[in-house]
């Protein structure tokens, strides 16, 4: 079985979906519940090649139930409890599709795996956040990715019909690990004992019934008779405890605006243009064009016009398509254009309201995911800051996930008279709103171990830093005046365009997370470690790569795909 041609033999992945339009996925809403109801079509794969038998997942069943956790969190604040089940008699979910990973290049299987966890780690963000409690009914056999899709539920209820059952079988069938956080899931999140875990991952047939409950595999048996009703019951009692709105109020996710060229993307709020010659992006982030609204009342009426929302569903957006579609593009270069005090009024609004609000509790827990998921992509991040940047609060956030911060000492390139400089400011966002996957802030992530520098930035929240200050506070990586700035950000493109990916890769996600490990970085440090096994890529150990070339006078030859 050949590989997927990332360039010829698939079309450019599109994230939007509706769920009018749904192939794989069921959802209907009876208040306070959800049922999304899993019934892969078996000739609906993404591309050509297989089939999806046995409610078997690909990229393309993520991606619509994706959309509807999304759309349930905002467009349906009266549902408190998701029920995932299947409508496929005797089988729950088979999990991700073998022969598409067969036939899967290896950036398209690590991002389909990538993008998989963090779909889960939505789930358990709702549940864990913001009143909308997940609960798996597994009314079949249920294996793989399919029990790690039950994992990412709150309780989990299995038929008990001497025939269903739950199993991890990568290990002795398949030679490789849960891909999607399975290992992980079963003793950090349900706590099973670690050699009752270890026989269940390296038993091909799983465990069902009584001794899956025992083992804390499941939450609760129901025979096949009661099912339905334990499982009605269950989701009821769940959602007594969620705090989101009785009644029908939320708003429409209506389709993105999106202009898609060979030059780049182009958004209300984002531009992103491509440089594939020195293999860059360029992602520019507008700030809010209108005034911050008055209030709640507000708030709901511009919907998912209100700029912190739609600002986040397009770099969301952004980030899954550069990340699925232009893999060799391996350097990604933020920038903001915008006025501070609209930025800093906006997110003002938000966050004053977000313990009150469903809707701002909401958007600021998404825009949360979007960091994360701007924090685990395998590209060098770099942030440019220059005079009409608007670098504060929560687009701050931005460039404090970037690997590197450049600010410009001086005027605007194109206007030496001009008297604009460049500021950024810290707001209260920046100490905690928005954490990453570790639970720290990431200013106690840069500044890990210091908690003596934190005391000293937060007198200057709220005001507008200069490069000098933002160095001398350690929120930048240098600040170039405008005679070396050009020559500056080219030397560092070009000197990180020399370097290993696969290198890159591992370093980057070394760095970004520092501190205590959680369930999120273990299952994507793990996901990083088992996938890409830097030492054994050709880039570092093939006849052209750079430990085989070291010290022979000849550059290394590298492979310029990222994953």
């Amino acid at each position: 079985m050949t590989a997927i041609d990332v360039d010829t033999d698939r079309p450019a992945v599109s994230f939007d979906r509706h769920p009018d339009s749904y192939r794989h996925w069921r959802l209907r809403v009876e208040q306070p519940v959800a049922w999304l109801e899993l019934d892969v079509d078996p000739e609906g794969g993404l591309v050509p090649g297989y089939e999806l038998k046995l409610n078997s997942y690909d990229l393309g069943v993520d991606i619509e139930l994706y959309d509807a956790t999304q759309r349930l969190r905002f467009e349906h604040p009266e549902v408190r409890t998701v029920v995932i089940t299947s409508g496929k008699d005797g089988v729950f979910c088979a999990g991700a599709n073998i022969r598409m990973l067969a036939a899967s290049s290896h950036e398209w299987k690590v991002n389909f795996c990538k993008f998989t966890n963090e779909t889960r780690n939505a789930m358990e963000d709702a549940s864990r956040h913001c009143g909308q409690t997940y609960l798996a009914a597994v009314n079949g056999s249920c294996a793989g990715g399919g029990y790690e899709l039950a994992l990412a539920c709150e309780h989990i209820v299995l038929v008990d019909d001497n025939s269903s059952t739950v199993a991890l079988p990568e290990v002795p069938l398949l030679g490789v690990l849960p891909g999607t956080g399975g290992l992980t899931r079963v003793v950090d999140k349900r706590g099973v004992r670690k050699d009752r875990a270890d026989v269940f991952a390296t038993r091909s047939d799983g465990l069902k019934g009584a001794v899956a409950a025992s083992w804390g595999l499941v939450d609760e048996l129901a025979s096949r008779r009661d099912f339905a009703e334990t499982v009605r019951r269950r989701a009821l009692l769940l959602a007594e405890r969620g705090d989101r709105p009785g009644e029908p109020s939320g708003i429409e996710l209506t389709p993105l605006e999106r202009v898609e060229t060979a030059a780049g993307l182009e958004y209300r709020n984002l531009g992103v243009r491509y440089d594939r010659a020195a293999g860059t992006v360029e992602i520019t982030v507008r700030g809010p064009r209108d005034d911050a609204p008055a209030g709640t009342e507000e708030v709901h009426r511009r919907g998912a016009a209100f700029w912190p929302l739609a600002v986040a569903r397009e770099l969301d957006d952004a980030i899954l398509r550069l990340r699925t579609n232009e893999p060799e593009l391996g350097t990604w270069v933020l920038r903001t254009e915008g006025d501070l005090d609209r930025v800093v009024a906006h997110e003002s609004v938000l966050l004053e309201h977000a313990e009150t609000d469903w809707l701002c509790r909401e958007i600021v827990h998404y825009y949360k995911r979007v960091l994360k998921r701007l924090d685990v992509t395998s590209r060098s991040l770099f942030a440019l800051i220059e005079p009409g940047s608007c670098f504060a609060g929560m687009l701050l956030e931005l460039a404090l996930a970037c690997d590197r911060q450049y600010m410009l000492d001086g005027p605007p390139i194109e206007d030496e008279d001009s008297d604009e400089r460049a500021t950024i400011r810290l707001t209260e966002a920046n100490f905690g709103t928005f954490p990453m996957g570790n639970e720290l802030s990431r200013l106690r992530s840069r500044f890990y171990g210091e908690a003596d520098h934190l005391d000293r930035l937060l007198p200057e929240s709220g005001r507008d830093l200069s490069p000098a200050a933002a160095v001398e506070l350690g929120l930048v990586t240098d600040a170039p005046d405008d005679i070396d700035w050009e020559d500056e950000i080219r030397l560092v493109i070009e000197g990180r365009r020399s370097l290993s990916p696969d290198a890159l890769t591992g370093m980057e996600a070394n760095h970004r997370f520092v501190g205590p490990e959680t369930i999120e970085t273990k299952i994507f440090g793990r996901l990083s470690a088992w996938q890409n096994w830097i030492f054994n890529r050709p880039n570092a150990s093939g006849p052209d790569g750079a430990l085989r070339r070291y010290g022979t006078g000849r550059q290394a030859v590298f492979d310029r795909k990222r994953v």
